[in-house]
């Protein structure tokens, strides 16, 4: 739409700079980075590195990922870059029609799942996993036709061997997390992984695509007030019931779970985290279940939470951080420090803590951790 509106001759020069944008940067595939951070017991030796060289070529990059330094892997990865006027104005054309093709491709392609099911030819869980891959696949495709992001996946190996259920959590920093989320799902936890259901503000439903979306796929409503991005969020106690109810029903369908403590959009995640709940904490405590971490970066600098930045669009670099190994935690407060801590640091900087300092963070052994560390972390957020 906000090409047809423009004259010819500046349609012109804009589908020109796009073609060169997309020619020079727009079409390589979100980069895997295996992270040397965490886990030293898992880094091969010298000898395992060198028998590995005849192996075939992804296994050796990726051993050889594993392998390098911090501050190799800090060199390595590419800053974010600002963009011009001319830049910006290209990335959130190219995001506007990421997300008007999401508006049609979903209903397009998840209503016959949905007469599938009302047909009775396939159940309601074998209609949430199918809707679940419909949506990824609309994801990350239509990410690939209009590709105004430069995607970076860090995630450990091991994270993709052997999948175990687990509550997921996340920062929540855009409008545009759970596209990329869904579109990068595959990278971030491996081609075995579990299916998930999220949970979502009810006030989404608002939007008919996003209803769409949600209900097919299964997704656990919350319902709370719209009070506007970084204020205090009010709940109605009467949804917790069904939220609850819906939760144990995923569990034993075999889901895992997606939870945002942070229960909105953070309109200043270079601060750190909003007010961290303690409802993954608690689901995982009535489930049985570890938690298991996952932090955004970069996404609000394409489209902010904040309705007067909007769709600035200053950069287009964004990273997502998969930290290995499922925790269970003591209580809620040793959760709700270890995720301000650690993915409040990576959501406001794009890399993670100290080597030392996130090894304290990861260790179950909470005694591990100095003092200071917590006071720092529960002052992290505004």
């Amino acid at each position: 739409m906000v090409i047809i509106n423009m004259n010819a001759k500046f349609r012109g020069l804009l589908l020109g700079a796009a073609l060169i944008f997309i020619c020079t940067n727009g079409f390589s595939p979100p980069r895997v980075v295996m992270s040397p951070t965490v886990c030293k017991r898992h880094l091969p030796s010298t000898a395992k590195l060198s028998s590995s060289a005849t192996k075939q070529t992804r296994k050796t990059i990726l051993y050889s990922s594993a392998a390098v330094s911090v501050a190799d892997f800090q060199a390595v990865s590419p800053s974010e870059r600002k963009l011009n006027k001319i830049q910006s104005t290209v990335v959130r054309t190219m995001m506007v029609a990421f997300i008007m093709s999401m508006c049609v491709a979903l209903p397009v392609t998840l209503i016959p799942v949905w007469i599938l099911y009302r047909l009775k030819i396939i159940n309601q869980v074998q209609k949430e996993m199918i809707s679940l891959r419909v949506g990824q696949f609309c994801s990350r495709w239509l990410m690939r036709l209009f590709p105004f992001a430069r995607k970076k996946v860090i995630v450990e190996p091991e994270t993709w061997a052997d999948p175990q259920p687990a509550i997921w959590v996340c920062n929540h920093i855009s409008m545009l997390d759970l596209f990329f989320v869904l579109a990068l799902d595959k990278k971030m936890r491996g081609k075995h992984r579990r299916p998930i259901k999220c949970l979502y503000w009810k006030g989404l439903e608002s939007n008919p695509v996003t209803c769409l979306l949600c209900k097919m796929c299964g997704f656990i409503p919350v319902d709370m007030s719209n009070n506007g991005n970084g204020n205090a969020n009010e709940y109605d106690p009467k949804s917790f019931k069904q939220m609850l109810r819906s939760t144990k029903n995923a569990i034993k369908d075999g889901f895992d779970i997606a939870i945002l403590p942070e229960g909105q959009p953070n309109p200043t995640p270079e601060k750190g985290l909003q007010p961290v709940f303690s409802g993954a904490f608690t689901l995982a405590k009535m489930s049985r279940r570890p938690i298991q971490m996952i932090a955004l970066h970069g996404l609000h600098k394409m489209w902010h939470p904040d309705e007067n930045i909007g769709m600035a669009c200053t950069s287009r670099d964004m990273a997502v951080r998969v930290y290995p190994s499922s925790r269970v935690y003591k209580d809620s407060e040793e959760f709700i420090s270890t995720f301000s801590a650690v993915v409040g640091h990576f959501g406001a900087h794009g890399k993670d803590l100290d080597n030392t300092e996130l090894q304290l963070w990861l260790d179950d052994n909470k005694e591990s951790i100095p003092k200071t560390l917590e006071d720092d972390a529960k002052t992290t957020s505004p």
